[in-house]
């Protein structure tokens, strides 16, 4: 499994983004169904859809994230809230947030070893407790 962030779905859609290309390659040399987005980013994810493509690429997005098309999306459990709590605690001087907190957590918890992120800051500094360092994707970005 491939958990997405934020950035690099917001790139998919967006192709005046400087990450575009890099991005939608990564994407097309994926298999849908090792993909999942942590649930509490969708809102991050349609505020910044909508803010650089209009309502309507915000609904698009939505239509083809029901279908499926960007993988499944996980849901966080308590466990999840705790460990979140202790990351954003542990790295205020980032400072990590709760939308890749929720990350961290989901990925320790089903052992997800890769990330697809264009935010390099927060995810070669935070040290996961499942792995030394998680695998950041796509390798090659603008």
């Amino acid at each position: 499994m491939i958990l997405i962030d934020t950035g690099v779905l917001v790139a998919l859609v967006n192709r005046r983004d400087v990450n575009h290309e890099a991005c939608r390659e990564w994407f097309l040399s994926t298999t849908v169904a090792d993909l999942a987005i942590a649930s509490p980013l969708l809102s991050e994810i349609c505020y910044m859809i909508a803010l650089r493509g209009g309502p309507t690429a915000e609904h698009l997005f939505l239509l083809d994230l029901a279908d499926g098309l960007y993988g499944r999306v996980i849901e966080i459990t308590q466990a999840d809230l705790q460990r979140m709590a202790e990351l954003v605690n542990r790295y205020a001087d980032l400072p990590l947030g709760g939308a890749d907190a929720s990350i961290i957590a989901i990925a320790e918890r089903l052992d997800v070893r890769e990330v697809a992120t264009i935010d390099r800051r927060h995810f070669t500094v935070v040290r996961p407790e499942h792995v030394a360092h998680l695998t950041l994707l796509p390798h090659q970005l603008s």
